[in-house]
């Protein structure tokens, strides 16, 4: 009886030689960490190894973004029941994600998508978002 448990016990805990434990789920950063982490930057997201697009974080809570190859976009962002959400001008419904570091980068999860959908960080800049206009052109 007391091998079972301590195989029992062993198992739980991750502590079998060849097993290794469940990664731990992120902790989801705060609106005041995402500010400090974000304010000041424009960061690039990936999805799937795929550039999505780009946001600028500036200060008051408002960002810029764009999908890779589409105007710019101004908005704001705000923390509601621990989520980030953010609203645009072109569109006033809150698009929410959870966000945390992960190997010191920015990762985000769209509320009700499934992971392995997150969107990445992959770059980091201090440059403002290059927004193209769309009336530019001959």
């Amino acid at each position: 009886m007391t091998r079972r448990l301590a195989l029992v016990l062993g198992l739980s805990l991750g502590l079998m030689p060849g097993l290794t434990p469940a990664a731990e789920p992120p902790v989801p950063l705060t609106g005041a960490e995402f500010e400090a982490y974000t304010t000041g930057k424009t960061l690039t997201f990936s999805q799937s190894g795929e550039i999505y697009g780009a946001e600028e974080y500036l200060p008051g809570r408002k960002v810029r973004w764009a999908f890779t190859g589409d105007i710019c976009r101004d908005g704001s962002w705000y923390e509601d029941a621990g989520n980030i959400c953010f609203v645009y001008e072109h569109d006033p419904t809150a698009q929410c994600w959870t966000f945390w570091r992960e190997d010191g980068r920015l990762t985000g999860l769209f509320i009700g998508n499934a992971p392995g959908t997150e969107l990445s960080e992959v770059a980091q800049s201090p440059d403002p978002l290059p927004c193209a206009g769309p009336d530019l052109g001959v």
